[in-house]
């Protein structure tokens, strides 16, 4: 646990058992269109949750709900006990506990990667910046990145960008990691060295919320897979239970389209 956090007093209200996130008949629309319809899930402590299916399914705006990056029609979403913040502070405290990493890095192009990284820790949680630093190059390092702290963004590789944008998340000590296609910008061989790294923190135990095409990553990493088609979430199950069983004639058809191409 980072120094720099306020201490919780244990109690029944942040035990384990509790699920991290609550997500209770959610929709949303876009104009006419219906993009999640009356989602309910949950995500518990530790769990590493894959959302897969078809492009246009809803996965990524059910991602970025969590974080209210998308805002809801209706339906309720909580983290940690608490219902998401419409704006303010409260907000800016949840998303501080809530990591993410997109799809484009989104790192800040005249800032080196130390600086990058470092950003968070002394902006929201005040550390100094020599606490912020040390923080920072142990989770370049965690990323495998650390030699790389002094560069410019853009003298990376796209992979090496997008492991700078997970330890930018990770060096915030978040209770949740929520990643929107973290692969799907990247070159073929730059793929297998973030997804190493996001095994690497299923192992230890991040509680993460995953939106993917990387159905290895799915079959290794995942406790839990969650399928949607159309706005609707049509199956949720073990990988194994999942790749080897799916229910729903939807399910099978996405898997049968994918697998043996």
């Amino acid at each position: 646990m980072d120094p720099s956090r306020t201490a919780v007093p244990e109690s029944a209200d942040t035990a384990v058992g509790r699920p991290l996130v609550v997500i209770e008949h959610v929709n949303k629309h876009f104009g006419e269109l219906h993009v999640l319809k009356d989602i309910t899930t949950q995500v518990a402590r530790g769990e590493v949750v894959v959302v897969i299916g078809p492009s246009g399914s809803g996965k990524s705006t059910l991602c970025r709900a969590i974080n209210r990056l998308e805002t809801i029609d209706s339906g309720t979403i909580s983290i940690d006990g608490t219902p998401l913040p419409a704006e303010g502070a409260a907000l800016a405290r949840l998303r501080a506990d809530v990591g993410m990493v997109f799809q484009s890095f989104n790192l800040f192009a005249h800032k080196t990667i130390l600086e990058n990284v470092t950003l968070g820790p002394r902006k929201v949680r005040h550390l100094s910046k020599a606490d912020a630093d040390r923080r920072g190059m142990e989770m370049l390092e965690r990323v495998g990145v650390a030699d790389q702290a002094g560069k410019m963004p853009a003298q990376l590789s796209g992979g090496q960008q997008q492991r700078v944008a997970i330890a930018r998340a990770l060096v915030m000590d978040p209770k949740l990691i929520l990643l929107d296609e973290p692969t799907s910008a990247l070159d073929p061989e730059m793929i297998s060295e973030v997804l190493d790294v996001m095994v690497g923190l299923a192992r230890d135990g991040m509680t993460m919320v995953v939106v993917t095409h990387e159905m290895g990553f799915a079959r290794k990493a995942a406790d839990r897979v969650l399928f949607m088609a159309d706005g609707e979430l049509v199956e949720e199950a073990t990988p194994e239970a999942f790749f080897s069983n799916p229910q729903s004639s939807r399910a099978q058809d996405f898997l049968s389209k994918i697998l043996t191409h």
